[in-house]
């Protein structure tokens, strides 16, 4: 950070440049982009592979609300389809024919600690000639056979906003991808659509402006912290994957809890969320917060039920998989810097409630 001031220059400059590097490095992917927001990093990237106006994007019902309106911002329109109760992502199986063919583009999204399928999304995209774009928002540090979130089709996307596994203290994003082409076309509408150099490169404000762009420029301070919190992420993934498995242990079998996520103890494991089902959601949520333990309800209204898209005519029922899903899902506490007593006490808090004893 002391960099950023001594350059005198803090946006889209040398840190951002660094951070960029050092992402493409962990992630795998060819090129990283960093933008002012994981939103806007959607927004580009769907432009930049080609999303024309009134263009249909399938995207499924049960997401924070930025995966349905940046297809609407960049011009689209959401088409949405059920969800796998295990993974919150996507089913494949569970999107009608008619919707498919009359899409363009397919979006999972990847929530909580679980990759949508996506060699499922592959084989669907294949079928109807879908272009894949992935909401990998919360994926940093999750991969599937191997690859890492958001480069399993055209491309994909990082937010770090700052409850993110890898969060900035203000908002940031970053768009990944392995086609230049796609890049290119990010990297030009991040900066008001100029082409060429622009990055750490104040005379590019004068480049020629292919393109109708926006700004969403990533701050070069988010880019410091984001690069000294990078050194510790796997250790933090680790941290977070330890204490999921002492909330496994502690709450495995109880009754009133209805599902708890998968612990698998795979190396790769990545819990961004420790998110559990019961049908009593809100009052335990409440009985949590008059303890001082703070949850968090996703989401507690299904995307179709939004009335940012009553337009789309969607009625209750329409989901049932997202619905009721909304109706039951609470995030507990979960950061690395949780201690193993603070899981304890929550669990405690936890079965208190649902067994009616109170905790030694």
């Amino acid at each position: 950070m002391e960099e950023v001031f001594e350059d005198g220059k803090f946006s889209h400059s040398r840190q951002v440049g660094r951070l960029e590097d050092a992402l493409a490095r962990y992630t795998g992917a060819r090129h990283a982009i960093g933008v002012n927001s994981g939103t806007d990093a959607l927004v580009l990237l769907l432009k930049a592979c080609g999303l024309r106006p009134g263009d249909r994007v399938l995207v499924p019902a049960y997401s924070f609300v930025a995966t349905a309106t940046s297809v609407v911002l960049a011009g689209g329109e959401p088409v949405f389809t059920d969800i796998d109760p295990d993974t919150y992502a996507m089913d494949p199986a569970r999107v009608p024919r008619q919707a498919a063919e009359g899409a363009r583009f397919v979006m999972p999204v990847h929530l909580f600690s679980r990759m949508a399928d996506m060699a499922a999304v592959t084989t669907l995209a294949g079928a109807h000639g879908l272009r894949v774009v992935e909401d990998s928002a919360e994926g940093i540090g999750m991969r599937q056979h191997g690859v890492h979130a958001g480069l399993h089709g055209r491309g994909g996307v990082l937010s770090f906003f700052p409850s993110k596994t890898l969060g900035a203290v203000g908002d940031a994003g970053a768009v990944l991808t392995d086609d230049p082409q796609t890049a290119e076309r990010v990297a030009a509408l991040r900066h008001h659509g100029r082409t060429g150099r622009t990055l750490a490169h104040f005379p590019g404000i004068s480049n020629e402006t292919r393109h109708v762009g926006h700004n969403s420029k990533m701050d070069d301070i988010q880019a410091a912290v984001l690069l000294a919190k990078l050194t510790v992420l796997d250790e933090d993934i680790r941290r977070r994957a330890a204490l999921a498995r002492l909330y496994d242990r502690r709450l495995r079998g109880l009754p009133g809890i209805t599902r708890l996520p998968a612990v698998t103890g795979a190396p790769d494991e990545v819990f961004y969320v420790y998110l559990v089902e019961t049908d009593r959601r809100d009052a335990l949520a409440a009985r949590l917060r008059d303890q001082g333990i703070g949850t968090e309800t996703y989401y507690p209204r299904p995307l179709h039920l939004q009335p940012c898209f009553a337009r789309l005519g969607h009625r209750p029922g329409d989901f049932p998989v997202a619905e009721a899903a909304s109706a039951r899902a609470l995030a507990l506490p979960l950061y690395a810097d949780l201690t193993d007593a603070d899981v304890e006490r929550v669990c405690d808090a936890v079965r208190a409630f649902h067994t009616g004893r109170v905790p030694a």
